[in-house]
């Protein structure tokens, strides 16, 4: 069995069993006291960690003290945390198995980094596998939940992913290893131990090689999946274009491809969007412009040629002022940093949107930063009349979310001296007669 992990351990490239140094989680159950044993029967340089959650009493004290004396006994460096678990959870609003697992790997990323470690190895085997993917089959999932636990997921590796629960049981009775064993695992409250208690035996009697079918059935889940990542990694470079906080997908590259909902969920992963709201998305592709849908951190905006996506403001922008002589500005997220030129004869107008050139005498202080109203009006570089800030924004096409963004910069007299990122007005801009110019970038 030592040689079945050591081969997995180099097929999967997890780390190199010569020459990196890897901290180990054991909790003091026996799938994490038969990995420890492993590893350092291999010749692994290993340190070991261990969390206390403080939800157990004496018995989660009782753990810490074995997995110490575990340490001690391999002569190996030992790591344990007490966390507050129930107080975090409550804190934050989740459950407790999720802060819990949150925690842990939170501070096993700490340790790995002060101690300049590889990796992170934990005991997950072939049947926690399996339970995994029928937890997230069970609550819906696409193919991320399918291929179960990753054998590799950044600096978090599993060596026994390759192995049995019985045959970590028959190695650690033949090795004559001692372990602490969990009573919360027989607890039917969690939903992982409902599965594992009365559906899997179960299905067991259909499949006695259950274990190891769920596996196969998770390495080729994985490589389907790697296979839609490129599709879609193709899809993005065509279809996506960033701007700033803006993100645009455009409509008809998505049409093309294949299975287009499920490629547009990929691709919008990262803006929090679900599944049904994607397929009601691209139902939407057909309609008129406008459509608007909402993920809990984004906005989407189906706009007549693309998909406009821009973050969801938590708050209200409100009015802000420059003074004169200031050259930074922090507004609710957007950041204004001002120059100003003594020697205009010599100065370049920037071709870029996100710098406004202005004549600064022609500007009086202090320059106020405020959202656009119905009724706003100036007049746009190169036009000599005025002209409402609605018509403007429609005749740019500027998407309905984009809309909600633009934000005007104004003289002490109330006039509009910058649409900012969009057009400077006629009033302000610099002429051969400006002697001085400020310029106002938005970063």
């Amino acid at each position: 069995m030592l040689d079945i992990v050591r081969r997995f351990i180099e097929e999967h490239a997890l780390f190199s069993i010569e020459n990196d140094a890897v901290l180990v989680a054991v909790s003091g159950g026996l799938d994490s006291v038969v990995l420890l044993d492993m590893l350092h029967r291999m010749g692994v340089q290993v340190a070991v960690a261990h969390c206390h959650f403080g939800l157990r009493g004496e018995d989660a004290d009782a753990d810490e003290q074995f997995v110490r004396k575990l340490a001690k006994q391999y002569g190996l460096p030992y790591f344990a945390e007490f966390f507050q678990t129930k107080e975090f959870a409550e804190q934050e609003g989740i459950s407790t198995q999720m802060a819990a697992r949150f925690l842990r790997y939170r501070w096993f990323e700490q340790v790995r980094q002060t101690q300049g470690l590889a990796c992170i190895a934990t005991a997950h085997h072939q049947r926690d596998e399996a339970e995994t993917m029928l937890l997230n089959l069970t609550h819906g999932t696409g193919l991320a939940g399918l291929h179960g636990i990753q054998v590799k997921n950044g600096h978090v590796v599993r060596p026994l992913l390759g192995v049995g629960r019985d045959d970590l049981h028959d190695y650690l009775v033949e090795r004559g290893l001692r372990w602490r064993e969990d009573d919360s695992n027989d607890s039917p409250v969690y939903q992982r131990n409902l599965l594992r208690i009365e559906v899997l035996p179960v299905l067991r009697e259909i499949n006695p090689n259950l274990d190891q079918t769920m596996h196969g059935t998770a390495e080729r889940v994985g490589g389907a999946e790697e296979i839609v990542r490129r599709y879609v990694a193709d899809t993005t470079a065509q279809a996506r274009r960033d701007d700033a906080e803006v993100t645009y997908l455009n409509i008809a590259t998505l049409q093309k491809t294949a299975a287009t909902a499920l490629v547009l969920h990929e691709m919008l992963r990262p803006f929090g969007f679900s599944w049904p709201v994607v397929k009601d998305i691209v139902a939407a592709f057909p309609g008129e412009s406008g459509r608007r849908f909402d993920s809990p951190t984004h906005r989407l905006v189906k706009d007549r040629e693309n998909l406009v996506i821009t973050p969801r403001r938590l708050t209200q922008f409100g009015t802000f002022q420059l003074t004169a002589g200031q050259t930074d500005l922090l507004a609710d997220g957007m950041r204004l940093k001002t120059e100003l030129h003594e020697d205009a004869k010599h100065f370049i107008i920037p071709r870029s949107k996100s710098t406004a050139a202005l004549d600064a005498d022609k500007i009086k202080f202090p320059l106020t930063l405020r959202k656009w109203q119905d009724g706003d009006w100036f007049m746009p570089l190169g036009m000599k009349g005025k002209k409402l800030l609605s018509d403007f924004l429609i005749d740019q096409k500027v998407p309905l979310n984009l809309k909600d963004e633009v934000r005007v910069l104004t003289s002490a007299d109330g006039k509009i001296c910058w649409v900012v990122g969009w057009r400077v007005d006629d009033r302000f801009k610099v002429e051969d007669t400006t002697e001085r110019v400020l310029t106002v970038q938005r970063m």
